[in-house]
């Protein structure tokens, strides 16, 4: 798979074929990030609860609501319908902190390349699935479908919000995006759904804890965290320039206590949101630019390379 600073949609559209040997369903191998998840709101396919009507004969009485019997005076049963499909939100950070990359590709290409994968997989099993895009000054929100045509709609756009980052940009990053995102997903979420974020949440905060919270009420949440291995350690690179676009600043990478602060500081950070989410119940995926995100999404979610071909 192509990597780089861009993401182009014939990329995106061929991944479809890549997307197969994984799962975000509660059933996972003992090996996958997301197995033993507590309080999972997902259900496996089967029976969805449609009404209760009266009792009629020849009706089964395991089907029988014994509470509402109870309090009415009259046999009630429960009818159920088959479980269709089951709307999943893909939530896509193309902010301008996201042009970041220092090995395979930038961040925001491999969020692009795990949304187009995640999505894949979910029409591909007959869910339906939406997004939210957004960068630092605008998102697009696409309702889900189970249908390509929408999906091939929003990933065009994903790929123009893509293009458009530039090192240079006229505005600096906007810490708030991601919060406001969060919050637009909630208000649209009905019940019995999965929402999947893929960003390096930057800007995390308490807005942020308040809209994952109110999401996981009714619906499941699933976190994937994309970063760069210059994130984590500035002994990776040699010589280091930075800028806010008005004044540079060299480091000096091999200094040790400036690696011990940095990377004392971004574990910090990581270890705190890997705690806050795991408290309420939501998996976080760790995804890098380092490597193919295909064969990370497999091996992360419990399948290895070699079973790429294999399975729904």
């Amino acid at each position: 798979m192509p990597g780089g600073a861009y993401v182009q949609l014939r990329d995106l559209v061929r991944l479809r074929y890549q997307a197969r040997g994984f799962s975000y369903l509660p059933a996972q191998p003992v090996n996958s990030v997301l197995a033993g998840r507590k309080r999972s709101r997902l259900r496996g396919r089967g029976l969805d609860f449609d009404e209760l009507r009266h009792y009629r004969p020849g009706d089964d009485i395991r089907t029988m609501d014994w509470r509402v019997t109870h309090r009415t005076g009259t046999p009630f049963v429960r009818v159920y319908t088959e479980e269709r499909d089951r709307p999943v939100w893909v939530i896509v950070d193309q902010r301008l902190g996201m042009f970041f990359g220092s090995r395979h590709q930038m961040k925001s290409v491999a969020a692009a390349q795990a949304a187009a994968l995640t999505a894949w997989r979910v029409i591909g099993v007959g869910d339906r699935v939406g997004a939210l895009l957004f960068n630092d000054g605008q998102s697009a929100l696409h309702r889900p479908s189970r249908s390509p045509g929408p999906l091939l709609g929003w990933l065009e756009q994903l790929v123009t919000m893509n293009n458009a980052l530039v090192a240079d940009a006229p505005e600096p990053t906007n810490p708030d995006a991601l919060a406001q995102a969060l919050q637009t997903v909630s208000r649209y979420l009905t019940h019995d759904g999965l929402v999947i974020i893929i960003s390096d949440f930057d800007g995390w905060n308490d807005d942020c804890l308040t809209a994952i919270k109110s999401m996981r009420q009714s619906n499941d949440v699933i976190a994937g965290q994309v970063s760069d291995p210059l994130e984590r350690s500035l002994a990776t690179a040699d010589r280091l320039v930075v800028s806010d676009g008005a004044y540079q600043l060299q480091i000096e990478a091999g200094k040790a206590e400036a690696e011990a602060r940095f990377s004392g500081h971004y574990s910090a950070q990581l270890t705190a949101l890997g705690e806050t989410l795991k408290k309420h119940g939501i998996p976080l995926i760790p995804l890098t630019t380092e490597t193919d995100v295909a064969g990370q999404l497999l091996r992360q979610l419990g399948g290895t390379t070699a079973r790429a071909g294999a399975g729904r």
